[in-house]
Formats: C-alpha cells, structure tokens, sequence
C-alpha cells in the first residue's frame, strides 16, 4: 500500500473515532479548502490536505517546540507563508494523530469566540 492510500485510510478512521464525540462536527464542503476537515465549536480543528498531510491547529509555542523536536512543520496553504498555529504532523501513526487531533481539539475549543450580547467575546 502507498503512503498517500494509507493515510487517507488512517484520517478515515479518526474521523470514525472523533465524531463519536457530540462535540465534533463532520466536514462541511465536499470540495476546496476544509472538505476533509472536522469541527468543533464552529472552527476548524484537524485536516488532511490536498497532498495527504495531517493538519493540526495548535498554539503557535507548541507548534515552535514539534517544528524544533522534528515532530512536523508549519503548514503553508501553498502562498509561501507558512502558518503559525498549524502544524503538518510528520508522524503516520494512528495512536500520534488522536493525540495530536485531541490536543487540538482543546486549544480550538478555548480560544473559540461566541456572540454574547452581540458582542463578539472570547471564551
């Protein structure tokens, strides 16, 4: 089996796993930017990009120290400019990836703004 199969196998299956939490919303678009991504509390959380990457939004201090360790690189949406709160996880393991995506899960979730008095107010 090829990387690129293997890895679209292993994002289906945490995808299975991750929305069997209530919390955790399918993709929203079935093609463009964020057609494989899941959501939580409205935002992106966890993808798997156009060229079979694992995509993860972490705190831009976590996402320096993996870049650093070697454990991924910032991803760049193909502008040049990579970004600082996303990371490419280098890893193919299934066991890293949950980790990684809960990870993720809990930074998007306490950094999400609501409406509050229609005022926009960050949790």
């Amino acid at each position: 089996m090829d990387d690129k199969k293997l890895i679209e196998e292993n994002y289906s299956e945490l995808v299975k796993t991750l929305l069997k939490n209530p919390k955790v919303s399918p993709p929203q678009n079935d093609w463009g930017f964020g057609s494989k991504a899941l959501w939580t509390g409205g935002k992106m959380f966890v993808f798997l990009s156009a060229k079979k990457k694992f995509v993860v939004k972490l705190p831009q201090e976590r996402v320096d120290e993996l870049v650093a360790h070697g454990k991924g690189e910032r991803w760049d949406a193909g502008r040049g400019r990579p970004m600082k709160e996303w990371l490419v996880v280098n890893s193919k393991s299934k066991s890293d990836w949950l980790e990684f995506a809960g990870e993720s899960m809990e930074f998007v979730s306490q950094n999400s703004v609501k409406m509050k008095g229609g005022s926009l107010q960050r949790k």
